[in-house]
């Protein structure tokens, strides 16, 4: 069984839970895989401001404890659809947890698996990134990358300010309006990929889990878009069910 520790946005569970499906082999209802999504959004702390100091509480305690109340659910593989929550300071506390819970239950990690989607598919591209401050500010996607020899291109302090915004500023970000997302906070991701283009960027990877509900085409600017929350999915299921995982669509 799969197990999503939502909640980090909670449309970001919503979303991979959504691609789970489009991604399983199935004719019927009864084809597709079980999931257990547990989204509690009001025990996790804000990852980006504990990675900016702002709140002290970690939230890889809550999302290890969330992690062992699906694995006793029935839960074998789990996965957690938020970037930010794969800083080390973050994601090495919610592995020792379980560690030390005595828990079984596999952890995948969505920075990990995009990145050898990239060296896959993408193997000679300069990668562009579009994340949160606290995401850039730790290296996550930069580090693994170059670790699998690809070049990153991350924003500049500027651009990094209205990436950020576009996704949390209350008046008009995707954490407020999510549905539908307003003209200003697609218009300003748009424009930033076009930017990081110019940057040499030649794939682009949405590294916030609340940008595919923003942008939604398969490429911008001619440059391929990389949704590490489909990624995820895709992975959730190659690890329970492999056989039933469809053909990577084109």
């Amino acid at each position: 069984m799969i197990g999503i520790v939502g909640g980090v946005g909670p449309l970001a569970g919503v979303d991979i839970v959504k691609k789970i499906i489009e991604e399983t082999n199935a004719r019927r209802d009864q084809d597709h895989l079980p999931v257990l999504l547990s989204s509690q959004s009001h025990r996790i702390a804000d990852r980006t401001e504990y990675l900016l100091g702002k709140v002290t509480d970690n939230p890889g305690v809550a999302i290890a404890e969330i992690a062992r109340e699906l694995e006793q659910a029935g839960a074998t593989v789990l996965g957690v659809p938020c970037n930010t929550a794969h800083a080390p300071r973050i994601f090495d506390v919610i592995k020792e947890q379980l560690h030390a819970s005595g828990s079984s239950v596999k952890l995948l990690n969505m920075i990990e698996e995009t990145a050898n989607f990239i060296r896959e598919h993408y193997p000679q591209a300069s990668v562009g990134v579009l994340s949160t401050i606290g995401t850039r500010n730790t290296g996550q996607y930069k580090n693994v990358l170059e670790r699998y020899g690809l070049t990153c291109v991350e924003p500049n302090d500027a651009l990094q300010e209205k990436i950020h915004a576009a996704i949390y500023d209350e008046t008009y970000g995707i954490k407020a309006y999510s549905s539908p997302v307003t003209n200003r906070a697609h218009d300003e991701l748009v424009a930033a990929i076009q930017e990081l283009k110019g940057q040499g960027a030649q794939v682009i990877i949405l590294g916030c889990t609340e940008l595919p509900l923003a942008l939604r085409e398969k490429s911008y600017y001619g440059l391929p878009v990389v949704d590490p929350n489909r990624i995820l999915a895709r992975a959730l299921i190659a690890n329970i069910a492999p056989e039933k995982l469809n053909p990577l669509a084109e």
